[in-house]
């Protein structure tokens, strides 16, 4: 068994789980930069702005998934509704996404080409985010009695304490990572633009949908949780895109994409 006891919250009121939002969000950015340095078609403008259209939509549709995703609770606390200390990665993902879209139809750049650049970015900070998961006690996973099981014992955790459960946070850590190291194989590889964010979806659909049964979740639909419903609905989307436009090349022909 391994014992985690580290104090979920960093300093004053602000737990750790935020902090590696933050720098997973600011990893992200950097990661795009990057890429624009390296000669992505892409202008550093378009960057920011993109950033600051994302960043708040995402916000605002991971919190709603997850106030709908435990409404049992939140319809009797109303007042907890605007918050922080719940979100949904698909919510971040998909609401951010759906912001960036309308914003490109109104300025100079393609959606699936910027999406393609920023996929290795996105699953890099979503590892750095599980692990502010996994100090907080948050998204964790069933009892289990495996070597490997973890204990939480800081009374400020999310997770129940004393029991050893799945340390699910870092199982997913581990798949994020083989993910991105994936998605940096085929990076150039196919086409059309948006190909590889159609991979990114589906690769961590199938994973959220298979994790899952080892998390402690709400039932939402048919016995599954909500990321269980959306990952079904997502990976039967991507599937259907990537098999009906999406074609291998040799290598990537140019800066455009």
């Amino acid at each position: 068994m391994i014992t985690i006891g580290i104090d979920p919250v960093a300093f004053l009121n602000v737990r750790w789980y935020g902090i590696m939002v933050a720098l997973g969000v600011a990893v992200l950015i950097l990661w795009t930069l990057r890429e624009v340095r390296k000669g992505a078609n892409l202008s550093y403008d378009t960057v920011f702005t993109a950033a600051l259209v994302g960043i708040p939509s995402g916000i605002v549709i991971s919190r709603l998934l997850h106030v709908v995703d435990v409404w049992d609770y939140y319809s009797q606390n109303l007042g907890q509704i605007v918050g922080a200390s719940g979100l949904t990665i698909y919510g971040a993902v998909l609401g951010g996404a759906l912001a960036i879209w309308i914003y490109s139809k109104f300025s100079n750049f393609r959606f699936g080409y910027f999406a393609d650049v920023v996929a290795p970015g996105i699953i890099l900070a979503q590892a750095i985010g599980r692990v502010g998961c996994t100090i907080n006690g948050c998204c964790y996973g069933t009892e289990t009695f495996l070597p490997w099981a973890v204990v939480y014992s800081h009374p400020d955790s999310f997770a129940p304490l004393g029991i050893p459960i799945h340390p699910t946070q870092i199982y997913e850590i581990i798949a994020l990572l083989v993910i991105f190291g994936i998605l940096l194989i085929l990076k150039g590889h196919f086409k059309p633009d948006g190909s590889l964010f159609l991979i990114y979806l589906g690769l961590y659909s199938l994973w959220r949908f298979g994790i899952s049964f080892l998390r402690v979740g709400t039932p939402f639909l048919f016995g599954l949780h909500q990321a269980q419903v959306i990952a079904i609905i997502v990976l039967a989307i991507t599937i259907f895109l990537l098999a009906y436009r999406t074609r291998w090349v040799k290598a990537e022909s140019s800066s455009e994409g």
